[in-house]
């Protein structure tokens, strides 16, 4: 069963889908580890991570390819990657497409903003006109084929035109084909609450960002609304630096981390990295006389 098939039947299941965000293989595998049952990457993690730099447009569609590509071959679960705009016209998303595929992506986001794009919880955002995106949709699912891809379709209306205007284009990319809808950045519950009753019958997105423009409520009261998916895209991101930031300050002030008590130990992490495996298998292979 292919990636896309697996979320396909976690989508018609009953129930939301929590999904945290991810930006490397690492925190891949930990979400894996706990038991979640999809992973998606946040363009804004991959950007601090691997450019340290916003997400303002910076990533280019080769950069975000091999760090979603990495990420999806370290984990069976399913992959979710955000795809920013699509990176250009039809013709680009069609690329876009076919690579997810090949990639073994479970499903991506295609989103309406002007390139460069900011994230969706920035001021200042612009979004292209509702016909250019429904063609970007409508070619995504051509390129898709009979691959299961789950196309996503997200739109920024809501900042820059009001939530009417979301909620014209949303009904635009599910006739386009898109099988579910993420409507970026509704500012309070009785937005979300409308998005619900909007698309009754529609797979929603809610996207909860710690410090955001969406009210930080929980998955059971985003089930109980009638969404379908919870992504925290950035809660690992801003947990890791926190952490982090933490740890080496300790360092900084006194030369030793041997009093920082939130540190895996380095047998457990040999454990969980998978290194007893890999010195099986090393063993396998290396001659008798030198082993």
């Amino acid at each position: 069963m292919s990636a896309g098939q697996k979320l396909r039947q976690l989508i018609a299941r009953p129930g939301i889908i929590v999904i945290p965000g991810v930006y490397d293989c690492l925190g891949a595998k930990i979400v894996e580890q706990l038991g979640f049952e999809v992973a998606a990457t946040s363009g804004f993690g991959i950007a601090a991570s691997t450019l340290g730099l916003p997400d303002y447009g910076f990533l280019t569609a080769t950069e975000m390819l091999y760090s979603v590509g990495r990420i999806a071959q370290s984990i069976t679960i399913p992959l979710i990657a955000d795809m920013d705009t699509g990176y250009g016209n039809v013709l680009n998303v069609m690329r876009i497409v076919k690579d997810a595929v090949q990639l073994g992506l479970a499903g991506i986001i295609l989103e309406d903003q002007e390139w460069p794009k900011k994230c969706g919880h920035f001021e200042g955002k612009r979004v292209i006109s509702m016909a250019e995106h429904a063609g970007k949709i409508r070619a995504a699912v051509k390129a898709r084929g009979d691959s299961s891809l789950v196309i996503i379709a997200r739109t920024d209306a809501r900042g820059p035109l009001g939530l009417e205007e979301a909620f014209r284009r949303g009904k635009a990319y599910i006739e386009a084909g898109a099988d579910v809808l993420f409507v970026e950045a509704p500012q309070s519950v009785e937005e979300l609450k409308a998005i619900a009753q909007t698309f009754p019958n529609v797979p929603l997105v809610a996207n909860i960002v710690e410090g955001g423009k969406t009210p930080e409520i929980s998955a059971p009261e985003l089930q109980e609304m009638g969404f379908k998916i919870a992504f925290f895209p950035v809660t690992g991101l801003l947990a890791t630096t926190q952490i982090m930031t933490a740890c080496f300050r300790q360092l900084k002030e006194h030369g030793t981390t041997a009093n920082f008590t939130d540190l895996v130990q380095f047998k457990d992490f040999q454990e969980f990295i998978g290194i007893p495996k890999y010195r099986q298998i090393e063993q396998e292979f290396i001659p008798l006389e030198e082993a």
